[in-house]
């Protein structure tokens, strides 16, 4: 297994105009995970209380995913509840209950040390250099973070940023980093910050890639029917990184193709509630979504202007 991903590992209760669910499995690492194993194995590093449906929690083992780092400690488990709107364009968060999480402090087994891609999820800055600090030179290191960490520990996600190599954050929060409102400025500033690409999710609006000199842009997936946006950032990332880790291909035209596969993703992230959109997504389904990109975005200009 060549990918790592430490994050949280939650149970999610989440109300949409669509539906209702409550206690479903959910977390940055998990949704990760589950996205990104269609492609490679996966490490995955977290925490859970003993209150946790591990029967289910193991059933992803069967995916390619090793949980053997992922801890179980005497407590209650992580939660989170959120309500979306009628557009599933905003949600309003209900209740968060750290449990255990609280207290995580990433451990990585020897054996994980030498994973050559790692994904950093949105936990502190200092738990992300404390990963770092356990690694033994991987090819590349991809992170994400949130608005809290950006406000309450900017020095020290600034720390994290010298040290990292893609960075993976939403327009919300490339805006509040880089204090700029231009999302293709705020971008560029990081890159002057350490990072040598950027990725902003941008939703139903897709993702844009920013590197050196050069920047591309990915849609979302057309979808008629969306049910639960919950993990959709996550379930990008891991198919981005999933193909990364499974090709090996760093170069530009590389991370360009790993875009499309993680607009994929998300998509099928959000036709069901918790990772049950993953459910019955086979190669072949994934291969036919990721070909049906070149027909959203190609276009042929053939005509000379006078």
């Amino acid at each position: 297994m060549n990918l790592l991903v430490v994050g949280s590992v939650a149970l999610d209760s989440i109300e949409t105009p669509f539906g209702k669910v409550d206690d479903v499995l959910g977390g940055s690492a998990l949704y990760f995970s589950v996205a990104a194993s269609l492609l490679t194995g996966v490490r995955a590093i977290g925490v859970v209380g003993d209150d946790y449906p591990m029967d289910q929690l193991q059933a992803l083992s069967a995916r390619g995913i090793d949980l053997s780092g992922v801890a179980q400690a005497p407590g209650e488990s992580f939660r989170w509840r959120g309500k979306y709107s009628f557009d599933l364009a905003s949600r309003e968060t209900l209740e968060t209950r750290l449990g255990v999480f609280a207290d995580f402090r990433p451990r990585i087994p020897a054996a994980f040390r030498d994973t050559p891609f790692v994904f950093l999820g949105n936990i502190h800055p200092d738990l992300q250099l404390a990963v770092l600090d356990q690694m033994r030179a991987p090819q590349l290191v991809a992170c994400d973070t949130m608005n809290f960490w950006i406000d309450s520990a900017r020095d020290r996600l600034l720390e994290v940023l010298k040290r990292v190599d893609l960075l993976i954050v939403n327009d919300e929060e490339i805006r509040q980093l880089s204090e700029d409102w231009n999302v293709h400025r705020a971008a560029r500033w990081v890159l002057s910050r350490g990072p040598r690409r950027v990725v902003v999710k941008r939703g139903e609006h897709g993702a844009l890639l920013v590197e050196p000199g050069r920047s591309f842009y990915c849609p979302a997936y057309p979808l008629e029917e969306v049910f639960d946006p919950t993990g959709a950032g996550d379930a990008f990332a891991g198919g981005l990184l999933g193909y990364v880790a499974r090709t090996g291909d760093l170069s530009s035209e590389g991370l360009r193709r790993a875009m499309v596969f993680g607009s994929a993703m998300g998509s099928f992230a959000v036709a069901r509630f918790s990772v049950a959109g993953f459910e019955g997504v086979t190669p072949a389904v994934l291969q036919h979504r990721v070909r049906s990109f070149k027909d959203l975005t190609q276009v042929e200009i053939a005509e000379a202007l006078a």
